[in-house]
């Protein structure tokens, strides 16, 4: 199934108190019980202005349905085409 990343613009993402962080958590993890397994929440990156989330799902458009109910910002959606780390370099 394919992976995405989401690229939300939060500004003070980065500042957001542990409690604030845990109900965005609670409040994605509601939607994802919604839509059913086809769409998975794998983590995310918080950053300074921006939370970079990591999903597995069968297309673009149900990436854009969850943000859509959790009233979540899906301002970048990029299809992952490989996942390179540094076993890579070791790759015959």
């Amino acid at each position: 199934m394919p992976k995405y990343v989401i690229e939300r613009l939060i500004p003070g993402a980065g500042k957001m108190s542990p409690d604030e962080l845990k109900a965005i958590s609670i409040r994605s993890c509601d939607v994802l019980n919604q839509l059913g397994p086809r769409i998975q929440w794998i983590h995310s990156y918080v950053t300074e202005n921006k939370i970079y989330c990591v999903y597995i799902a069968p297309n673009e458009e149900i990436v854009r349905e969850h943000a859509r109910l959790g009233g979540f910002p899906a301002n970048q959606i990029a299809s992952v085409r490989a996942l390179i780390d540094p076993t890579t370099s070791e790759a015959h």
